[in-house]
């Protein structure tokens, strides 16, 4: 028998778990381990965060699916993997705390055959001081978090129909922070519901990014064909914060927050600051503090674990500059390169160098967006992971046949502007591949073909029916294996 562990239940870990036991059966061992109880499609969470969707229409438990499906959840997170074992246990095996309450705080190892490390990041919080929730910040990187996000926008409304102008800011608050387009969506989701209430004239909302132009969205920006001409994603995203009364802050990386006051500082070097009464800010991402050690208990992290804290795979990660970097450094199998039987899928694994151009200023602050693995891309490392293991398992075979570079990978961002099916907006947006291919398209970096972008109220109800499609999915409904990730 053999015995895969998957450390996450998130989009990446979540869908790893199921089609891997869909695929080796109950002759074999699947076992999540997660510090969630639930399972959340994140997406979603910018519509708790304006009130029109409640947690539990985004979230599920995940135990009662799991105890369905035969696989074994532990509700604790991961603290240490042991690749070689040691002296008393003989397998690889990784130490984990248990997170729930009736454990909590109780140690436990647990072997594998194969291990999925699908972690996913640390939302770091503490990388900016003054940012997040225990802040003066907001966010809606989870569904609490966005629960108590709408809660303080229901405290605005009050105060902004009493006569009151209200302050708002919304975007990245560290310099080198990712998931750009979850902020941005938020921002217009937010000026939506604003001017549903006809208290437009008392709200100033901006938008603060790291990005060095807007709509870079940590993948350089994009230049997609609609009605047979071709933009920026630049032209884009400023024609719709422009729709929406947006104002906005670019190349900023924001460095302290104090209650109602950003300090940030801009590529020119130049110290700025921005008072706000509302503020929902999107962390920087790290990994999530595993360590690793040898048969002897010597600590062996930085062989597998890159600095950012991410799990190093079959990527490039020599240290190439910038301009030199090709497709081919990124990942196809999200495969440790030390250790054959462990992988790292979704936002687990270490980037090989940034999709947007580093940028530093004259203080040394490096400003620019971290590379997104986020939604589709995660879904589908985690979905290829799951059939190599289950063909390593199934057929004894390590010639692994299936691949997902973001490299050759195409991916659809729809981005609500606006929750209503008559009156709201949406933007549809396809890339391919994500990772620009600038020896195979040399003019854009991308096929114009698969590269496309139209707002309208159908973005709306396209992304209103893949939240219930990927729900669907997720909780493992009827045929769930025969939809896309």
């Amino acid at each position: 028998m053999s015995k895969v562990v998957v450390l996450g239940a998130g989009v990446s870990g979540h869908t790893a778990a199921a089609f891997i036991k869909k695929k080796i059966g109950h002759k074999h061992e699947v076992v999540v381990v997660t510090p969630n109880s639930y399972y959340q499609w994140v997406p979603s969470n910018i519509w708790v965060g304006v009130g029109k969707m409640t947690p539990d229409q985004v979230r599920f438990k995940l135990q009662p699916k799991y105890d369905k499906w035969g696989i074994v959840y532990k509700q604790a997170k991961a603290v240490s993997i042991h690749p070689q074992g040691n002296d008393t246990i003989k397998k690889p095996f990784v130490t984990i705390e248990y997170t729930e309450e009736s454990k909590r705080g109780q140690i436990e190892t647990v072997d594998y055959d194969f291990l999925v490390n699908a972690t996913g990041p640390k939302l770091n919080f503490q990388g900016t001081e003054g940012l997040g929730p225990d802040g003066h910040t907001l966010s809606v990187c989870t569904t609490d978090h966005a629960s108590h996000a709408w809660i303080a926008i229901q405290e605005a409304f009050k105060r902004m129909e009493k006569g009151e102008k209200i302050r708002f800011l919304i975007g990245v608050g560290h310099p080198i922070a990712t998931c750009q387009g979850a902020a941005f969506e938020y921002a217009l989701n937010l000026s939506f519901e604003i001017r549903q209430r006809g208290l437009e004239d008392k709200a100033e909302i901006t938008w603060i990014t790291n990005e060095y132009e807007v709509g870079d969205f940590g993948m350089g920006g994009a230049f997609i064909k609609k009605g047979g001409y071709i933009t920026s994603t630049k032209v884009f995203a400023e024609s719709m914060l422009i729709e929406y009364g947006i104002k906005w802050i670019k190349r900023a990386g924001v460095r302290k927050v104090e209650k109602g006051r950003v300090y940030y500082e801009n590529l020119d070097g130049e110290e700025h600051q921005i008072d706000f009464d509302y503020a929902m800010l999107i962390p920087q991402f790290t990994g999530v503090g595993l360590k690793v050690y040898d048969n002897k208990s010597e600590d062996i992290t930085p062989e597998i674990i890159a600095p950012n804290g991410f799990m190093k795979v079959d990527a490039d990660y020599s240290g190439k500059a910038y301009d030199t970097w090709t497709v081919e450094d990124w990942p196809s199998l999200y495969q440790n390169q030390k250790y054959d039987n462990i992988f790292a899928p979704g936002i687990a694994f270490a980037p090989p160098h940034p999709i947007s151009k580093p940028m530093t200023n004259k203080n040394g602050l490096a400003i620019f967006p971290s590379p997104p693995r986020t939604g589709m891309p995660a879904g589908v490392a985690g979905k290829i992971v799951a059939l190599n293991i289950a063909d390593a398992i199934n057929k004894g075979t390590t010639d692994y046949k299936h691949r997902a570079s973001m490299g050759k990978m195409g991916a659809a961002c729809i981005i609500s502007a606006g929750y209503s099916m008559t009156k709201g907006l949406g933007a549809s947006m396809t890339v391919y591949p994500i990772v620009p291919d600038w020896k195979k398209y040399p003019d854009y970096g991308r096929d114009l073909k698969f590269t496309l972008g139209d707002p309208g109220i159908s973005g709306h109800w396209l992304k209103l029916f893949l939240h219930y499609m990927f729900i669907h999915k997720a909780k493992g409904y009827p045929f769930w294996w025969l939809l896309p990730e």
